[in-house]
């Protein structure tokens, strides 16, 4: 059996599980007062991934605040964000406790993301090991190489699109260093950073399609048409910044062993902590 460690982005499963089940106002409210809707929502994320892609080992990354070596960089990254609902908040503790209790590593570290957990061990264990990255974050793409494979979550549950190197090119137009260059030419509004302004998505696919690199862009800026030199020249300094921001860093300094990762647990301990958070239907989540 190959061994494949599953590298799970753990604030993106909580957050879209918690508002996958929030919009209609059922917070999951335990007898004293916790909200669990979005822990119970990563659960059947979480579980289903495993049975989906049975990893051998499985890694939990976590964001650590929201102030991070890139808002050091631009203090706008992400600032168009809003603070957290009140009944997520006490989930943030009790996810962690609810994977633990699976036996699973939570990683995180201070002014890093977790993407930059992620792409940190997806380039140390991918020497060795299949890894599959779990994730609803399409930056997380610019990660895929050699074993190294990225599910992004559809809506629903158990609904996957899996990119590798083999089906990355045609399924994205690009290839996954690419991804870096194209955020720095059209920049992500979701993470609030401009890019080029006036260079949107196919503008951008078009350019690294005939110059490859924004290096390779820059060096023939001169060819370019009188309009996007301009916008271009205009927009130097944020081209290199946003090129920055969306690189994932894959130098942290953390660590975890694979003997700790190793997918395995006690299903009596899990089912007595689920059934204490008042989790229904917790045995199916024993798998």
């Amino acid at each position: 059996m190959t061994e494949r460690i599953l590298l799970v982005d753990g604030m993106a499963l909580l957050f879209r599980g918690f508002y996958a089940t929030s919009f209609t106002g059922n917070y999951m409210i335990t007898s004293n007062g916790t909200p669990t809707n979005g822990v119970f929502q990563f659960l059947r994320y979480f579980t289903n991934a495993i049975e989906t892609f049975e990893p051998t080992h499985v890694i939990c990354c976590w964001d650590m605040g929201s102030k991070t070596f890139r808002t050091e960089m631009y203090p706008a990254y992400k600032g168009n964000r809003e603070a957290p609902p009140e009944e997520l908040i006490p989930q943030f503790d009790l996810v962690k406790e609810v994977v633990e209790a699976y036996q699973v590593p939570n990683i995180g570290l201070v002014n890093y993301e977790a993407d930059d957990c992620i792409g940190t061990f997806s380039r140390k264990f991918s020497n060795t090991h299949d890894v599959l990255i779990l994730t609803g974050d399409h930056d997380m793409l610019q990660l895929v190489d050699y074993q190294i494979s990225v599910a992004i979550m559809r809506k629903g549950i158990g609904n996957y699109e899996v990119y590798n190197q083999e089906n990355f090119a045609e399924k994205m137009g690009v290839i996954p260093s690419q991804i870096i260059d194209m955020k720095g030419l059209t920049g992500d509004s979701a993470d609030n950073y401009p890019g080029v302004k006036g260079i949107g998505e196919k503008t951008a696919l078009k350019l690294l399609s005939e110059y490859e690199t924004i290096d390779n862009l820059l060096e023939n800026v001169h060819l370019l048409t009188k309009g996007l030199q301009k916008k271009i020249n205009e927009n130097m300094d944020m081209l290199h910044l946003s090129r920055e921001l969306a690189k994932i860093k894959c130098d942290v300094p953390i660590e975890c062993t694979l003997e700790h990762a190793i997918w395995k647990y006690e299903k009596e301990k899990v089912n007595d902590f689920l059934t204490e958070l008042e989790i229904r239907k917790a045995e199916t989540f024993l798998i």
